[in-house]
């Protein structure tokens, strides 16, 4: 990969947080990496052009995930049909703390709504989409953390898929390269990442972060 630091996995493993909601991701001070999985001809697109256009849909909504593990885990570190190109997208902290701040739960449940009623309002007009999952290990095992992935669609989607992605990198080369050592995890090279926390409270509060981020 050009742009994204790496090191081991394991020595990373042992910095994280064992347990709770954390935005686990790949940043520096002004940006902050977030990925997709495409069939080619969608992913190739995007990064020859550094946009997404031709056969990809902006009728539809389209999921990005800051933890590149969990976007391991759903795309079987880019094995499965429709996923074979993996895409890493330089954002701007300022707009995916936007999205933060402006994403609603999929489930009630999950939200911080004190009432059913008023979430089932707010659902169809937030163009963004929030869950939060258990996550997984490189082999696909869940851990006890939980891996955050936002849902875009209508304006937002094509603000991500036009304007505002600063690099659209393919970096399927490298996912393939480490899928082979997923068994020998000792060996195993991933993003650097460590948790996210959003510049407001607003984004802080909207998504229900686990705070306390030591491991």
């Amino acid at each position: 990969m050009k742009t994204i630091t790496t090191s081991p996995y394991l020595e990373q493993k042992a910095t994280w947080p064992k347990k709770g909601q954390h935005i686990m991701a790949h940043y520096d001070k002004d940006t902050i990496v977030v990925y997709q999985a495409y069939r080619p001809e969608i992913g190739l697109h995007a990064a020859k052009h550094q946009s997404f256009g031709g056969p990809f849909s902006y009728n539809r909504m389209s999921w990005i995930k800051p933890n590149f593990l969990w976007m391991m885990y759903r795309s079987g570190w880019g094995t499965k049909e429709g996923q074979e190109i993996t895409l890493a997208i330089t954002l701007r902290r300022t707009f995916f703390d936007e999205l933060l701040e402006s994403a609603i739960a999929s489930g009630f449940t999950a939200s911080n709504f004190e009432n059913i009623d008023d979430w089932k309002r707010a659902l169809p007009k937030s163009e963004v989409r929030l869950q939060w999952d258990p996550d997984h290990d490189p082999s696909g095992s869940p851990v006890t953390g939980r891996a955050i992935q936002l849902g875009l669609r209508g304006e937002t989607l094509h603000r991500f898929g036009n304007d505002e992605a600063l690099r659209i990198e393919d970096i399927s080369e490298f996912v393939a390269t480490q899928r082979n050592q997923i068994e020998t995890p000792e060996s195993l090279i991933i993003p650097d990442e460590r948790p996210y926390l959003p510049s407001s409270d607003r984004a802080r509060h909207q998504v229900s972060l686990d705070l306390e981020s030591t491991p």
